[in-house]
């Protein structure tokens, strides 16, 4: 991940039906935030419960901005002998993370306004601040003060919290970030509460955070913080994705994916691939916890995501995103254009080899992939296109008959399903029908050869990518599950 903030890319194609019917609905949910709940919460009181002793909240966040952890040792002591107060420990200490670029006008305002709730101290900007830092620097300050027998660091650190405020691109990538405690060791690892300040927001729906910016977004806030307090924790499973392709392909890599360094093929070791490869390749990684696609979706949001970076006065907020992405799906092909003229929009069972493992299996199962369909989603979350619901709810007598099972975020399986052109992509995202079940799977291989297609499109938790293929070595997409699963705040 990159430096600076992420910009919140547009959530996956709706059909234009279904992006209609998202905007009403984020209308709706701005309208369903405005709420009394938050002028009800005492201001003084709030920040008894999640305010940090000062110095060391100081400490942290000097750790952080010289990224020097023992200058914030000094820092505390500093503050320590200064004002060597006895508060209490809070009963949730949070630390907020914003991305001050998200939410048109509104990112920057949260972050002022957090930063007049709580403190400046414990509100980090992520066009300033990565949560690398945070981690690397700032909580291993707190733990190296708790080793030295300082009692409040500990309890601080066992307590600690945090909010994102920013869309489903910026949680992943702080959720990513935390992930590393996991493989460290470093445990507890904080959970994650979210301000939604995205287009599609499916994280935040699916943990009962919001679909969208509130228009009473001040008390809104202040609730939120006091629910980031108390609310339960919930496991979100995530997925670990390899992109393997032949070497010397000018990929244009989306923030979530990263080079691998190191690798080894075949079963049980880093990428489980057994087919033929070129001398050369080169090797991707990154970790989704929404959906991953292929296809006329994906094509549709690449050309979105690059016409708005390069005319930023489109990106005036989700509503207008949504109309716009809509109207923008209609130009390219995916309702109008007849297949047959054109191999790139034909089905992708032409290009793609789809294999999966099911659960307590350890052997690939090669699933076909239906004629006419033109998309393909591996979805995670019940929540898709701004809340939308394409897998469904099917039966239970459904479920029995295609050994499925019902769908949920920590399970240790993915959905897959079909879109097959924008008309029934439509209906599905405003839920007339469900799309077309495909499988249930604990672990993916998609294989991708080209022939009359030299180029695939992908995107991966609303990161869209133009992958170059070949016609005589496989390009490889391997899904597996992430050994661990992330720790969330439910808003309910």
């Amino acid at each position: 991940m990159s430096g600076s903030a992420v910009v919140e890319a547009e959530p996956p194609f709706a059909g234009a039906g279904g992006n209609v019917v998202a905007a009403r609905s984020a209308i709706w949910d701005s309208i369903r935030g405005c709420g009394p709940a938050g002028m009800r919460i005492d201001k003084e009181e709030l920040r008894r419960m999640i305010l940090m002793p000062e110095y060391l909240r100081v400490a942290m966040a000097v750790s952080v901005r010289v990224k020097n952890w023992d200058v914030g040792l000094l820092a505390a002591a500093s503050v320590k002998n200064r004002n060597d107060d006895e508060q209490a420990a809070p009963e949730a200490p949070i630390v907020v993370f914003v991305n001050s670029r998200s939410g048109g006008r509104h990112g920057q305002a949260v972050k002022v306004w957090l930063q007049k709730l709580m403190t400046e101290d414990q509100v980090f900007d992520l066009s300033a601040v990565k949560p690398s830092d945070f981690v690397q620097y700032g909580l291993t300050c707190l733990e190296k003060l708790a080793d030295l027998g300082d009692g409040r660091a500990k309890t601080n650190r066992g307590r600690l919290r945090v909010i994102v405020a920013g869309g489903d691109g910026t949680v992943g990538w702080v959720l990513g970030t935390l992930a590393e405690l996991f493989v460290n060791r470093r445990k507890p690892v904080p959970p994650t509460g979210i301000i939604p300040l995205g287009t599609g927001n499916d994280l935040s729906r699916s943990f009962d955070w919001g679909g969208s910016f509130p228009f009473a977004w001040r008390s809104a806030v202040k609730s939120t913080l006091y629910k980031a307090v108390t609310g339960p924790i919930c496991r979100l499973d995530s997925w670990h994705v390899v992109v393997v392709t032949p070497d010397g392909q000018s990929i244009e890599l989306p923030h979530s994916l990263r080079p691998m360094e190191k690798y080894a093929f075949g079963q049980n070791q880093d990428v489980d691939i057994d087919g033929e490869l070129p001398e050369k390749i080169s090797c991707f990684e990154g970790v989704y916890y929404n959906y991953l696609s292929i296809g006329m979706d994906a094509q549709i949001a690449y050309g979105f995501h690059h016409a708005r970076n390069k005319k930023s006065y489109l990106a005036q907020g989700p509503i207008v995103n949504k109309l716009i992405y809509s109207i923008y799906s209609c130009t390219q092909g995916w309702f109008f254009t007849p297949c047959v003229h054109d191999p790139g929009l034909r089905g992708l069972k032409n290009i793609l080899r789809l294999n999966i493992k099911r659960a307590d299996y350890a052997d690939w199962e090669q699933i076909l992939v239906p004629s006419r369909v033109r998309a393909i989603v591996v979805l995670n979350l019940q929540n898709y296109g701004s809340g939308r619901h394409p897998w469904g709810h099917p039966k239970p007598e459904y479920l029995e008959k295609r050994g499925f099972v019902e769908a949920r975020m920590d399970d240790g399986l993915l959905e897959i399903f079909g879109l097959k052109q924008g008309w029934h992509a439509s209906f599905v995202m405003t839920q007339l029908i469900s799309a077309r079940h495909i499988a249930q799977a604990a672990a993916i291989k998609m294989e991708i050869r080209g022939g009359e297609w030299n180029q695939a499109y992908l995107q991966m938790d609303g990161e869209p990518w133009k992958q170059p293929i070949a016609k005589d070595f496989s390009t490889y997409v391997v899904i597996q599950r992430v050994p661990f699963q992330s720790l969330m705040i439910s808003g309910e």
